[in-house]
């Protein structure tokens, strides 16, 4: 791997020294959407295939549901035995990667995720792989970043190019590949970022669209064009699908949680994932896997193949019992997600919302042509509701409708799509902030989220912030004790330590001024008499945002730093802090510059 490696960076030199900074950048942008998409296409090709096998499996009608269980076992026993049995999934992990780790993500990416998502997904899980070749295309681009030297904000850059081309490759949309790195891993954009990021999100279209077989891609032919006198119906569907977005949300996050926290070994809970998957697909057969065959089917009218295990047509005529088919699996596909993720399986969100938001508008127009007081197109409502329910689970709107208009292969559902996709989104922001995903790691300060302010200081650790060439002084010594220490030193500020090394105050020179001067104190005055509390004390585990709050409600320029057995660490200076945010400021700048 060297060689290949000093040939790539030998050949990169020449063209550094040819090509203007833009130049060179496009074309690294390029080859990232290259590699990104042809891993895309690999990972299709390989789902499609498995789950191809699985459908011509000879033995029984039923023996398919044996093989989500399959492929649990073989996930968790690769993560297991190969990535230390836990492996960073999907979008937290690129978030973090970026705000964190100066967008350097571990080679590892390039392809655990293809290896166990493919597996996860092409023997059934019900979850997606958008998230997964979200995660590799984004460990490509930081990796081809790393070895071409490219400094963080170029190195960002490429990691988004590598997500963009990888979006663009799946569903062969190369615009909503780009608004979707743009509003989800680019919280700071500039107008420069759009030429990389297009030119990468249409490599990686290319690769699927000349690769890949029509059959495996995911789009449509719309069938009937836009009714504005629906408009009404458009916003019901907007407000429903907001709140079946926050029950996504919480149902998954729930299930999943409780899965994940169970305290036993990692195969019994696929065991036991793998009996629960079972029971759901013995039911409700479309759930199985990402369920693309079956959202295509019905958003073009075609839901009669779909298998039914239920006896609701047994039961209701064949109208209300698709209806309330349709319903329960609209219910059950979160929970069937959050079953597959934890029990060990790798997988992401976005196709599942996709999934129950086609079933959502099936649902909802079925429902209301059944009043035979008024008929809606149940296609169109189909495509709509896959961009609400993506929207409010994945809080990306602007993807939402760019990708329903994109895989439609026109612009006639705009209007709709918008509608519903605003209200949706703005439903599930008014109860939750930030998505499922990010949430936790949001809250943490680990991720960067629209406040630019608050994503300078996570960029900032408080490591580098920490001087710690300061001298501490015990309890028990006498001041003369502190003016030895002050002759050999530079500084105007000491920390004061008891017996057993814990810091217990600090010591200021402005303080104590007077007596400095005065040799009759040196014998007497205690340092402990001398000390005094400082204003707060910062633990070495806190965030930049924390800091920041503590030095601004204290007034003060200098704060001690502890670590969890109170031993002095060194000070945090506001100063610095305060140079090193406008490092950053003025770091990002446009390619152009």
């Amino acid at each position: 791997m060297h060689w290949i490696k000093v040939i790539y960076q030998t050949l990169l030199g020449n063209f550094r020294v040819r090509l203007s900074r833009v130049q060179f950048i496009v074309m690294i942008a390029s080859f990232t959407g290259f590699i990104s998409g042809l891993i895309a296409v690999l990972l299709k090709t390989v789902v499609h295939y498995l789950q191809q096998g699985i459908e011509d499996f000879p033995i029984s009608r039923f023996a398919y549901l044996l093989f989500p269980a399959l492929g649990l076992l073989i996930t968790v026993f690769i993560v297991n035995h190969f990535f230390g049995g836990h492996i960073d999934r999907g979008i937290p992990m690129t978030l973090k990667a970026i705000a964190r780790k100066g967008s350097f993500i571990p080679l590892s990416h390039t392809y655990l995720h293809v290896v166990t998502s493919s597996i996860t997904v092409g023997l059934g899980g019900s979850v997606g792989l958008e998230a997964p070749i979200l995660a590799t295309g984004s460990a490509a681009g930081s990796n081809i970043a790393r070895i071409s030297e490219l400094n963080y904000q170029e190195r960002t850059l490429l990691v988004a190019c590598g997500a963009a081309a990888g979006i663009s490759a799946v569903f062969n949309a190369p615009i909503a590949g780009v608004i979707f790195a743009i509003e989800v891993l680019l919280t700071e954009t500039v107008v420069s970022y759009f030429i990389p990021l297009i030119t990468a999100s249409v490599i990686g279209a290319l690769c699927s669209k000349i690769i890949l077989k029509e059959s495996i891609l995911f789009n449509f032919v719309l069938q009937q064009r836009f009714n504005y006198l629906n408009v009404p119906f458009y916003i019901l569907l907007g407000l429903l699908a907001g709140f079946v977005s926050l029950y996504y949300a919480r149902m998954f996050k729930n299930t999943e949680g409780r899965i994940h926290n169970w305290r036993v070994n990692s195969y019994a809970k696929v065991f036991v994932g793998g009996a629960i998957l079972l029971g759901i697909y013995f039911v409700l057969p479309p759930l199985f896997g990402e369920g693309y065959r079956s959202v295509t089917l019905l958003a073009q009218g075609d839901p009669s193949s779909l298998i039914d295990n239920t006896r609701l047509f047994s039961l209701f005529n064949n109208e209300w019992a698709f209806i309330l088919f349709t319903g329960l699996i609209v219910l059950m596909k979160p929970i069937a997600a959050a079953v597959t993720i934890g029990s060990g399986g790798n997988g992401g969100n976005f196709a599942p919302s996709l999934f129950v938001g086609s079933y959502l508008g099936f649902f909802f127009a079925k429902l209301t042509n059944a009043t035979k007081l008024v008929h809606i197109p149940v296609d169109n409502f189909c495509l709509v509701g896959m961009a609400g329910v993506l929207s409010g689970v994945m809080y990306c709107p602007l993807t939402a409708i760019f990708l329903i208009a994109e895989i439609t292969n026109g612009y006639e559902l705009f209007i709709p799509l918008m509608i519903v996709s605003s209200i949706s989104f703005f439903i599930v922001k008014s109860y939750e902030p930030y998505s499922m995903e990010t949430k936790a790691l949001a809250l943490e300060g680990q991720i960067f989220t629209h406040k630019k302010e608050r994503n300078i200081l996570t960029s900032i650790s408080l490591n580098d912030m920490l001087q710690d060439n300061y001298e501490t002084i015990a309890t028990d010594k006498k001041l003369g004790d502190l003016v030895e220490l002050v002759k050999t030193s530079e500084k105007n500020i000491f920390a004061v330590v008891d017996n057993k090394d814990r810091f217990t105050g600090i010591i200021e020179l402005n303080d104590i001024k007077n007596k400095l001067f005065d040799p009759e104190h040196f014998n007497h005055l205690s340092i402990r008499s001398l000390a005094k509390k400082p204003a707060a004390t910062i633990n070495i585990d806190e965030d930049m945002h924390e800091v920041m709050k503590k030095l601004d409600i204290t007034h003060t320029w200098y704060l001690p730093v502890l670590d969890k057995e109170r031993k002095f660490l060194g000070f945090i200076s506001k100063t610095k802090l305060f140079n090193k945010y406008r490092e950053i400021l003025s770091a990002q700048t446009d390619l152009y510059e």
